[in-house]
C-alpha cells in the first residue's frame, strides 16, 4: 500500500489506517478475537497505522492493540494514541502532571517504553492558545515518554491555531463527503507547515456505506443511538453531525455517483478523502475483517477525479453547507 510521511514525526504511514475506536465497545460488543482479527486483516492488507485513545473502552482498545503487538513483534505499525478526556474537560487539567498519568497509563496497556504519537483528545478550544500546554508536551518528547504529539479536533479554527505552532507534529480533524470545510483553510495550511493530517470519520458513522435507512437502529451501547443529539460529547462526532434522515438521502446520492464509477460507496468515499491533496492518512473502523480489508482496497482505487469532487461538493452544498459549515 501507497506510504506517506506522517508530518513533523517523519514516519511514513499508509494512506490508509485503522480507527480502533469500535474496538473498545463503543459501537457495540466486539469480542477480543473480533477485535484481533480486524487487526490481523489489517495488517495483511498493508495498513501499518492504527489510532486509538485511553478512553475507547476505559482503555481496552489499547490493551487489545498491545496485546497483538506483543504476540506480532515483527509488525512495523504506528500507534497514534488521544489522551485527555479521562476527567472533566477544564483548561486546568491539561498539566504536565496529568499528562503523565495518562501517558503512563496509555504505556502500560500499550506495553511499550515510548508512544509514537500521543494526540491531545479534542480538548476546550482555549487550550490551544496555551504555551504551557505545549511546553509541557515538549518536556515529555525531551523525556523519551512520546515520540512526538498531535491534536485531535473539532472544529477548524483549532486546527489551524494547532498548525502554526512549531512541535505539533500532526492534526486530526473529521473530514468526508458531508463534511467539506477542512478543504478550505486546514489541508493547505498543513500541507504548508509539514503537518500531517489524519481524517477521522471518513464513513460519517457508516452513513456513507449506503447501507442505512431511516428505520435502521443500533445498539444501545453504540454511540449512534446514545449521542445523535450531542448527549455524550460532541454531536459532530456521531454521523458527522448531519441531521440523520437528511444524511440518509444524501448518503443515496452519493452512492449513485460512486456506483457510476464502478465502486462501492464506502470504497469510493475512502478514496476521495485519501486522494485530497494534503491528507496524510484515513483512518476508518471497522468491525470484522470483511470490512477491513474492504477499507484497504480504497487504497489502490484510480484517481476520482476533479467531476467526482464536483458532484461531492454540490451533494454537500445542497444537503449540509448551510447546517455544517458555520458550526465546524
Amino acid at each position: 500500500m501507497q506510504s506517506r510521511i506522517l508530518g513533523r514525526t517523519g514516519v511514513p504511514v499508509s494512506i490508509i489506517g485503522l480507527g480502533t475506536w469500535q474496538l473498545g465497545g463503543d459501537w457495540g460488543d466486539v469480542p477480543e478475537s473480533d477485535a484481533r482479527a480486524v487487526l490481523q486483516a489489517s495488517v495483511d492488507e498493508g495498513v501499518t497505522i492504527f489510532d486509538t485513545a485511553d478512553v475507547y473502552g476505559d482503555g481496552r482498545s489499547e490493551q487489545v492493540i498491545g496485546g497483538f503487538l506483543r504476540d506480532t513483534p515483527d509488525l512495523d505499525v504506528l500507534v497514534a494514541t488521544k489522551m485527555g478526556r479521562r476527567e472533566a474537560q477544564a483548561p486546568e487539567n491539561y498539566t504536565l502532571a496529568k499528562f503523565r498519568e495518562w501517558t503512563d497509563r496509555s504505556r502500560r496497556n500499550l506495553g511499550v517504553d515510548r508512544l509514537d504519537l500521543v494526540q491531545l483528545h479534542c480538548p476546550p478550544t482555549s487550550v490551544y492558545a496555551l504555551d504551557r500546554v505545549f511546553d509541557e508536551l515538549d518536556v515529555l518528547v525531551d523525556d523519551g515518554a512520546i515520540a512526538a504529539y498531535g491534536v485531535s479536533v473539532e472544529r477548524t479554527d483549532e486546527a489551524l491555531t494547532a498548525i502554526a505552532r512549531p512541535n505539533v507534529a500532526t492534526v486530526q480533524i473529521i473530514l468526508n463527503a458531508f463534511r467539506l470545510k477542512p478543504l478550505d483553510e486546514v489541508l493547505p495550511a498543513a500541507k504548508a507547515a509539514g503537518v500531517g493530517i489524519l481524517a477521522r470519520v471518513p464513513l460519517a458513522s457508516g452513513l456513507l456505506s449506503g447501507k442505512y435507512t431511516k428505520d435502521t437502529t443500533f445498539d444501545e451501547n453504540d454511540h449512534r443511538n446514545y449521542n445523535r443529539h450531542g448527549e455524550a460529547f460532541d454531536v459532530g462526532e456521531t454521523f458527522s453531525g448531519v441531521d440523520y434522515e437528511t444524511g440518509v438521502r444524501a448518503a443515496r446520492e452519493f452512492a449513485e455517483l460512486a456506483e457510476s464509477t464502478g465502486l462501492q460507496p464506502a470504497q469510493a468515499a475512502l478514496a476521495w478523502v485519501a486522494q485530497l491533496d494534503g491528507v496524510t492518512t484515513v483512518i476508518p473502523g471497522a468491525r470484522n475483517p470483511e470490512q477491513a480489508r474492504s477499507n484497504a482496497a480504497a487504497a489502490s482505487v484510480a484517481p476520482l477525479g476533479s467531476d467526482f469532487t464536483d458532484a461531492v461538493r454540490d451533494i454537500y452544498d445542497r444537503h449540509f453547507r448551510a447546517a455544517i459549515h458555520p458550526r465546524w
